[in-house]
């Protein structure tokens, strides 16, 4: 909800669902977190993710102030000739050192495995090979964070040495080890990858229970979940691009949708 009401979302009665339920005829029942219920004929489903905190306290102080998680995207052009550093060792990690290296004087990745191999894409290690503001500390964790107002310092460790040494300078610190969706309440006739995101459109087909759920002659649309009028849009949604403007993309299409599902009845 923060995160919509930063981009200009108007919440007229924010509420927790608590469960869906499918009746007969199509429609869905709603239970909210108090108890009251709402009976719909369509539902586009937009939790989204929560990212993976590294468990430092002194982190939590520089939130939205020089520590980010997951937000390359829409903090890089403020990262112009800063010294930013990306904790993880994953692609997605590897992604935000590329896209920050165009505006950063310099990108540091802390990796606390060997090497990025471990768990990064060929391609990826190559293309960050190949810049020359882009470097990365192997076996490397924070410690602690400094700062006043805003994140200034990291004080970083070699966790196979041990040796500590302070950081000066940090113009912002990005966050990617991963990310957990909101899908917990979730019905089992809402069908998720073993991550926990949400299977949509021709993806389906790929379960054994699809045929269990789904109970139409066309196939599902592209962002329809194995539940008739059921939506998934944004990253939430298994296969999602986690861009801000790719999940407003999907928002618009996931009620052009509604639209057609609500034309059959």
């Amino acid at each position: 909800m923060a995160q919509a009401s930063r981009f200009g979302a108007e919440l007229l009665s924010p509420q927790e669902v608590t469960n869906i339920e499918v009746q007969k005829g199509g429609y869905k029942l709603l239970t909210l977190s108090d108890g009251s219920q709402l009976s719909t004929r369509s539902i586009i489903i937009t939790t989204g993710v929560d990212y993976k905190r590294l468990n430092i306290d002194s982190l939590d102080n520089f939130t939205g102030a020089g520590v980010y998680y997951g937000a390359a995207t829409t903090e890089g052009r403020t990262c112009q000739k800063l010294k930013v550093f990306i904790v993880g060792g994953g692609n997605s990690a590897g992604q935000a050192a590329t896209y920050l290296s165009q505006f950063a004087r310099q990108v540091v990745i802390l990796n606390r495995e060997k090497s990025l191999e471990v768990s990064m894409s060929q391609y990826l290690i190559e293309q960050l090979e190949a810049l020359e503001n882009v470097a990365v500390y192997n076996q490397t964790e924070i410690v602690e964070a400094l700062g006043e107002e805003r994140l200034e310092k990291l004080l970083l460790k070699n966790n196979t040495t041990g040796e500590e040494w302070q950081e000066e300078e940090v113009g912002a610190l990005f966050i990617f080890i991963g990310a957990r969706p909101h899908t917990d309440w979730l019905p089992i006739n809402i069908l998720k990858n073993k991550e926990g995101y949400i299977e949509t459109g021709r993806e389906l087909t790929r379960y054994d229970d699809y045929s269990k759920f789904w109970n139409k002659e066309r196939e599902p649309y592209l962002l329809e979940t194995c539940s008739p009028g059921i939506f998934a849009a944004g990253d939430v949604r298994a296969g999602a691009m986690n861009r801000v403007a790719s999940a407003v993309g999907e928002g618009a299409m996931a009620i052009k949708f509604v639209h057609q599902y609500l034309s059959e009845h």
